[in-house]
């Protein structure tokens, strides 16, 4: 089926046409952690939702080249241009040394964003293994007149820039607004200007992370990394730059910047942005206690959580919200998403063991045309959902008996939750496990045989009994047409 695929540009403020191309290709770039801790849920939801993008475009058949970076040095605290490095100074308090500390949370980053089934990127570059590259920008945007050395360190000449160009046209941002508003900040004498931002830091005797460069001994800038690897690996001009809301200003903006400054292009052609997550209402964050590890989710371990939840709990609830919206964590919201995940789960296995008729009653084109539909709406992810709901109403409906359904249109819709559920969704139901999970199930069989048994003999008394008894054991039995199902109840 065509599809045209619709993404929202922070930059245009608008829905744009994803260009088909042929043969079809795209280049998506997104901004990765800063590997000082380990993951919480804020990096839970980008992970997912450009997930979910990159899926859903190599489902269509785009060949998607993904590169989503590691931030291993230069992102000082608040986001500053001077203070300590957030990793040096990890390394400090636990007298490591600071690539032993981006390694060990990298690997952390890694192992939990699988367990969310989270795709690993096309290419995963980390800034420190581009300094010369970094350089090499730096020595561009110096050429051209847009930055300035001084006493070893080099800083972009943002009133320079916004001149000849617009310093302030992703955010919405007025460089006037920012000159007023940070005349006060102290530190930053040997700037032209409070709002201008480093390209290269000179290091400070105590500095650990520090290279030789023509200017000084020292380090680069926090947002001249991904202008740098996203030019090297998806060239001077690309197709998508994505990353969280919190990063549009000053980090995303200033990525413009350097970039039109070095090449005289607008490297980026379309800007996504994920909104962020707030709980009970709140913004997330550590000084309000309610900042939250991706390993306490699971565990369970934080005062704020009433239980621990699954990582695909977690995956699905993200995606029931779209992706620009702001998204409340609360436990009843996790215990809703985590009922209505098992709900599609289960519609899954009654698709899977349907038998087709010789006639059909249902439609499935409509049902297939809506899915596309809502994921070519800028991700509609929860449009999506919405819709698969209403298909599991319809495999209900045709294994009672209500509805009938030929092999043709079967093997549609298995392909449409198949498809959608695992491959673009990226759910991934629970293994029951080996040895003693397939023991269980064994055993189920078993009981439901005997169950079958006693109603083919109309033994009513002993068939409903076996069912109230594995009622009363938290095991839910649900006739259908060829026999039952059994699930546990929650």
């Amino acid at each position: 089926m065509q599809n045209e695929v619709y993404l929202y540009n922070t930059l245009s403020r608008k829905k744009e046409l994803l260009e088909p191309l042929n043969p079809p290709h795209v280049g998506i770039y997104v901004c990765g952690p800063t590997v000082y801790g380990d993951p919480h849920l804020g990096h839970a939801r980008p992970g997912i939702v450009f997930d979910l993008l990159f899926r859903y475009l190599k489902h269509l058949d785009y060949k998607v080249r993904y590169v989503r970076n590691i931030t291993d040095v230069g992102h000082l605290e608040d986001d500053a241009d001077d203070g300590e490095d957030k990793i040096a100074k990890k390394a400090r308090l636990e007298k490591l040394e600071p690539m032993e500390v981006a390694q060990y949370y990298t690997n952390r980053y890694h192992h939990y964003m699988d367990k969310l089934n989270v795709l690993r990127p096309s290419i995963e570059p980390k800034a420190s293994g581009h300094i010369i590259e970094q350089q090499e920008m730096i020595e561009m945007i110096l050429k051209n007149g847009f930055a300035y050395e001084v006493n070893g360190s080099v800083y972009f000449d943002v009133e320079k820039y916004h001149k000849s160009h617009f310093y302030g046209k992703l955010s919405g941002r007025k460089v006037e607004d920012l000159m007023r508003g940070s005349r006060s900040l102290e530190g930053q004498d040997e700037k032209k200007n409070p709002i201008d931002f480093a390209l290269w830091k000179k290091a400070s005797p105590e500095h650990i992370m520090r290279w030789r460069s023509p200017w000084s001994t020292g380090f680069p800038g926090w947002h001249l990394e991904c202008s740098v690897m996203s030019m090297k690996y998806l060239g001077e001009e690309f197709d998508i730059h994505g990353g969280g809301m919190d990063l549009l200003f000053p980090h995303h903006e200033c990525e413009i910047a350097q970039s039109v400054a070095a090449t005289g292009k607008e490297a980026v052609k379309r800007w996504m942005h994920n909104n962020l997550i707030t709980i009970n209402g709140q913004k997330m964050g550590k000084s309000l206690g309610n900042f939250i590890t991706l390993e306490e989710l699971f565990k369970g371990t934080h005062k704020l959580l009433d239980q621990a939840y699954s990582p695909m709990t977690i995956r699905f609830f993200i995606m029931q919200a779209h992706y620009r919206n702001p998204l409340d964590f609360s436990n009843e919201a996790l215990q809703a998403a985590e009922k209505g995940m098992e709900r599609l789960f289960d519609g899954v296995e009654t698709l899977d063991n349907i038998i087709p008729e010789k006639e059909s009653t249902v439609n499935t084109g409509e049902l297939v045309k809506k899915c596309y539909d809502a994921m070519n709406d800028d991700l509609n992810s929860p449009v999506l959902i919405s819709h698969l709901f209403d298909g599991v109403k319809l495999i209900n409906n045709i294994a009672s008996g209500k509805e009938t359904i030929d092999k043709k249109s079967l093997d549609e819709l298995k392909k449409l939750y198949h498809d959608f559920v695992f491959d673009i969704l990226g759910m991934e139901k629970a293994e029951e496990g080996s040895g003693s999970g397939n023991k269980v199930n064994e055993l189920m069989d078993l009981i439901l045989n005997i169950r079958k048994d006693a109603r083919s003999k109309k033994d009513f008394e002993t068939s409903d009994k076996i069912r109230d008894e594995l009622t009363k054991l938290g095991i839910e039995i649900k006739d259908t047409k060829d026999g039952a199902e059994w699930k546990t109840g929650k």
